[in-house]
């Protein structure tokens, strides 16, 4: 799929989510609870994910989402991982596996039965390139992350050097002006 045009239909999307000024993840996840009308829970994982595991997981029951996170990642990291299973959900992903079966197997009080439960489900390409550009979209409105630029990507490291692109201090916005 084409960068821009991925870029253009994700930007539809996001354009109906109420994207919190300041933002926070949390509060992101409150206002899709309440704008959806179903509870939306943030459960960090207590112990640090690993290589070759997900680090971050939408599981959807029956009356309920819940956003899986490794709470020992960096808080940036956490929020951009909880910002991308939100593409995933406002975008109406499912998994290969019915997430309502592996719910009932599942304590999420108990980390064991997390790492049990939830083996790795991977998301088709699109799917994932989708929630990705959610998230960078979502995380650039909040002001998280830099626009792209013409010469974004390898030649972004080389506008910076030359000076040709204005830095902005953590957490300014993107936006001119």
């Amino acid at each position: 799929m084409h960068w821009r045009h991925l870029r253009r239909r994700c930007q539809k999307v996001i354009g109906r989510i109420p994207v919190p000024d300041p933002f926070s993840a949390q509060d992101l996840c409150e206002r899709l609870a309440a704008e959806r009308d179903r509870p939306l829970r943030l459960l960090a994982l207590p112990t640090p994910t690993v290589p070759g595991t997900p680090s971050g997981m939408l599981l959807s029951v029956e009356t309920e989402d819940f956003i899986l996170y490794d709470g020992q990642t960096s808080p940036l990291h956490q929020e951009h991982i909880i910002v991308h299973e939100i593409g995933h959900l406002v975008c109406n992903h499912r998994s290969a596996l019915d997430d309502t079966r592996l719910h009932r197997h599942l304590d999420l009080t108990d980390p064991q039965s997390v790492r049990r439960v939830l083996p790795r489900i991977r998301y088709g390409d699109e799917q994932e390139q989708e929630a990705e550009m959610i998230a960078t979209l979502i995380l650039e409105a909040a002001g998280r992350v830099p626009a792209p630029t013409l010469l974004s990507g390898m030649l972004g490291g080389l506008e910076s050097a030359m000076g040709l692109r204005a830095s902005r201090p953590a957490g300014a916005s993107c936006s001119p002006g």
